[in-house]
C-alpha cells in the first residue's frame, strides 16, 4: 500500500512539479513579453520598404552644339564649377565677331546723329537769314511800288522768294526736329541703338561661355551618355551628378501603421550594406501628400470591373544626421529598415511650416551672366575711344 509521502516523490508528483515550474516560467514571460509590449513594442513602427534617396542632378547643355571633349566619367568625384563638357566653339566665336562687328556699325551710325545735330542747326540759322533777308527785300519794294520805280513783276518775285524762304527753313527745323527725336536725352553710349548692340554682343558671348558645361553641384558622376563628337540640343542630358551629402530615406509605410506616426518623431535607420552594426538616427521630416498608387504612370481605376482591396503603403521622408552619413557614407537606391519611436505623439501629421531658404541652389552659372557683360562693355569701350 502506498504512503501519501511515497506518492509525493513518486512520478505523479514530480511530473507536477515539472509542470507547475513550466506554467510558472511561460506566466512569467508571458506577463514579461506584456510589459515590453505595453511599454516598448507597441510604440515602435518599422518596415524595411524604404530606400535611400536623393538629388539627380541632370547635367544639360544650354546652347546647342557638338561635344569636343568629355572631362568626367562615371565615379568620378567633380566640384561644382567644374568643367564636365566642352562644345564646339567656332559657331560661337563666329557670332561674337559678327555682334562685335554690328556694334561698331551701329556707334558709328549714332555718332553720326550726334554730329549731324550741329549741322541742321547751322541750317535752320541759314535759312532764317535767308528768309529775313527776302522779308527785306520785299519791305523796301513794297516801298517803292508807289512811285513806279518797282514794277509790279519785281514786287511778286520778292513775295515769292519770301514764300520760299520760309519754306526751306520749315525743312530744316522738321529735319532738326527729326534728329533730335533721335538723340533727345541720351548720349552714345546709353543710345537705344547702341545699347541693343551690347545687348547682342553680351548675347553673343554668353553663348560662347556657355560652349563650357560646368557641373552645377559638387557630388559624384553617374549614368554618363555624353561622348564626343555628338550633337546636343538645348537641354539634352549628358550626365547626371549626384550629391551624395544631400540624402534622405523614403519609407513606404502601410497605411495601417500611420495612425501614431508624427513629424518629427525619432526613426532609428539601418542600410543592407552595413547591417545592424551601423545605425543611423533620423527624423520623420513629412508624409507625402498620396499613396504611390496615385502618382503612378497608370493609376489603379477601383470604380471599374472587380475589385479587390490591396493595402496601401504611404511615402514617408526621413532626413539623416549628415555627420553620420560622411562617416557611412549611403548611395541612392540601397535597402534600408526604418524603425520609428512613436512615444511623442504631439507633432503635425501634415507640414504647416513655409520653407524659408531653398531647397537646392547653385551660383555657378551666375559668372557667366558677368563675365558677358564685362566683355560687351570691353567691346562698347574700344569702339567709343577710337
Amino acid at each position: 500500500m502506498t504512503t501519501p509521502a511515497t506518492n509525493a516523490t513518486g512520478p505523479n508528483g514530480q511530473r507536477r512539479r515539472l509542470m507547475l515550474a513550466l506554467l510558472t516560467v511561460f506566466g512569467v514571460a508571458a506577463i514579461g513579453y506584456g510589459a515590453y509590449w505595453n511599454t516598448v513594442v507597441r510604440f515602435h513602427v518599422d518596415t524595411d520598404n524604404a530606400y535611400v534617396a536623393g538629388n539627380i542632378v541632370q547635367v544639360t547643355p544650354q546652347t546647342a552644339g557638338t561635344i569636343v571633349t568629355v572631362n568626367a566619367d562615371d565615379t568620378d568625384f567633380v566640384e561644382a564649377g567644374q568643367p564636365l563638357i566642352k562644345l564646339d566653339r567656332a559657331d560661337a566665336e563666329l557670332a561674337v565677331e559678327t555682334a562685335d562687328a554690328q556694334l561698331g556699325q551701329t556707334v558709328r551710325e549714332v555718332r553720326t546723329l550726334f554730329a549731324n545735330d550741329g549741322t541742321l542747326r547751322a541750317t535752320v540759322g541759314l535759312r532764317e537769314t535767308d528768309l529775313n533777308r527776302a522779308k527785306e527785300d520785299l519791305a523796301r519794294r513794297q516801298g517803292l511800288a508807289g512811285s513806279g520805280a518797282v514794277a509790279a513783276e519785281d514786287i511778286q518775285h520778292a513775295k515769292d522768294a519770301v514764300n520760299n524762304a520760309q519754306a526751306a527753313l520749315k525743312v530744316a527745323q522738321e529735319q532738326l526736329a527729326s534728329n533730335q527725336t533721335l538723340i533727345d536725352h541720351t548720349s552714345l553710349r546709353l543710345h537705344p541703338n547702341v545699347r541693343r548692340a551690347v545687348l547682342k554682343v553680351r548675347e553673343a558671348q554668353l553663348a560662347l561661355d556657355r560652349t563650357t558645361v560646368p557641373s552645377p553641384v559638387t557630388g559624384y558622376v553617374a549614368h554618363r551618355v555624353a561622348q564626343p563628337g555628338q550633337r546636343v540640343n538645348v537641354g539634352t542630358p549628358m550626365m547626371a551628378v549626384v550629391p551624395l551629402d544631400q540624402i534622405w530615406i523614403d519609407a513606404n509605410f502601410k497605411e495601417s501603421q500611420l495612425a501614431d506616426m508624427r513629424i518629427g518623431q525619432p526613426v532609428d535607420v539601418n542600410a543592407d550594406l552595413y547591417g545592424s552594426k551601423v545605425t543611423y538616427h533620423g527624423k520623420i521630416v513629412g508624409f507625402s501628400a498620396g499613396t504611390g498608387t496615385v502618382f503612378s504612370l497608370l493609376p489603379a481605376q477601383n470604380a471599374t470591373g472587380n475589385w479587390i482591396k490591396v493595402v496601401q503603403r504611404l511615402p514617408v521622408r526621413i532626413s539623416l544626421d549628415p555627420k553620420e552619413v560622411a562617416e557611412h557614407p549611403l548611395r541612392i537606391g540601397l535597402s534600408i529598415r526604418a524603425d520609428v519611436d512613436t512615444h511623442d505623439r504631439n507633432g503635425a501629421t501634415l507640414s504647416t511650416v513655409h520653407r524659408a531658404t531653398p531647397v537646392a541652389d547653385t551660383q555657378v552659372y551666375a559668372g557667366q551672366g558677368v563675365d558677358a557683360a564685362k566683355q560687351a562693355d570691353a567691346s562698347l569701350a574700344k569702339e567709343i575711344t577710337q
